[in-house]
C-alpha cells in the first residue's frame, strides 16, 4: 500500500509548491500594487515606476518575481519595455483576494473610513444608483485615471478626465450639471478627490467607487 501512496504524497506536494510560488510573489505591498495597475492596461517599467512612486530598479526587481510566477508578461516595443497581465482571470483573483480581506480584515474599512472622513461629505453612489441617474440628462460621467488606462477599456458613457485636466474641464461644465467620478475601483480614490474638487467648486458631485472590471462584473452577473 505504501507503494502506491508515495507517489500520491509526491502529487499533493509537488502541487503545493507549486501553488506556492503565487503565494510568495504576493508577499509584497508593491507587487499587489503593480498588478492592479497593469489590471487598467499594460504599462512600460518607466510608467509603473512612477505610479508606485518607486524608482525604475526597484520596480523591475518585482516585475521579475511577478513574471516567474507567470503573473505578467513582457513585450519590447522600441526602447521601452512593456509589462501586462499574463492572464484576465488574475483581475479575477484580484478582485477575490480584495473582497476577501475587506471582508476578514477590519483595518482596512477603518483605514477607508478614516479618509473619507477627512473629505467634505462626499457621497459614494451605487452602480444601481449610476446607471439611475445616468437616465438624466444633467449627469456627467467622468474617468479620471490617465488616458491611457481610458484607452485601454472604460465604462461606456464615460468621458475621459484625468485628475490633471480638472480644472480645464470644469472651467467649460455648466453650474446645473451633475458629476459622478470613477477611478480604478475600490483600491483607488482618486474619484472620491475629485469629486470633492468639483463640490468645492460649486458643482453637486458624486464618487463611484467601483472600477471598470466591477461594473462589467455587475452586469455578467446581472444578465
Amino acid at each position: 500500500m505504501e507503494h502506491l501512496l508515495n507517489p500520491a504524497k509526491a502529487f499533493k506536494e509537488d502541487t503545493y509548491k507549486q501553488m506556492a510560488r503565487i503565494g510568495k510573489s504576493l508577499s509584497s505591498d508593491k507587487r499587489l500594487e503593480i498588478l492592479n495597475l497593469l489590471s487598467q492596461g499594460p504599462k512600460s517599467v518607466e510608467k509603473l515606476a512612477n505610479a508606485t512612486e518607486m524608482n525604475i530598479p526597484n520596480v523591475s526587481r518585482h516585475l521579475q518575481i511577478l513574471n516567474d510566477a507567470k503573473l505578467v508578461k513582457s513585450v519590447k516595443k522600441g526602447t521601452y519595455v512593456f509589462y501586462s497581465l499574463a492572464d484576465p482571470s488574475i483581475i479575477d483573483f484580484m478582485s477575490s483576494l480584495w473582497r476577501i480581506s475587506e471582508k476578514q480584515l477590519p483595518d482596512i474599512s477603518k483605514i477607508k473610513d478614516e479618509f473619507l472622513n477627512h473629505l467634505d461629505d462626499i457621497q459614494t453612489l451605487t452602480m444601481d444608483e449610476v446607471i439611475e441617474k445616468l437616465n438624466q440628462d444633467e449627469i456627467t460621467f467622468i474617468d479620471v485615471r490617465p488616458a491611457d488606462e481610458y484607452e485601454a477599456g472604460h465604462i461606456p458613457g464615460a468621458v475621459s478626465v484625468p485628475m490633471d485636466d480638472l480644472e480645464q474641464f470644469m472651467a467649460k461644465m455648466p453650474q446645473g450639471v451633475e458629476i459622478i467620478a470613477y477611478c480604478r475601483g475600490p483600491l483607488c480614490v482618486m474619484s472620491a478627490l475629485a469629486a470633492e474638487k468639483f463640490k468645492a467648486h460649486g458643482f453637486k458631485a458624486y464618487r463611484l467607487e467601483e472600477g471598470v472590471h466591477e461594473w462589467e462584473g455587475h452586469f455578467q452577473i446581472r444578465h
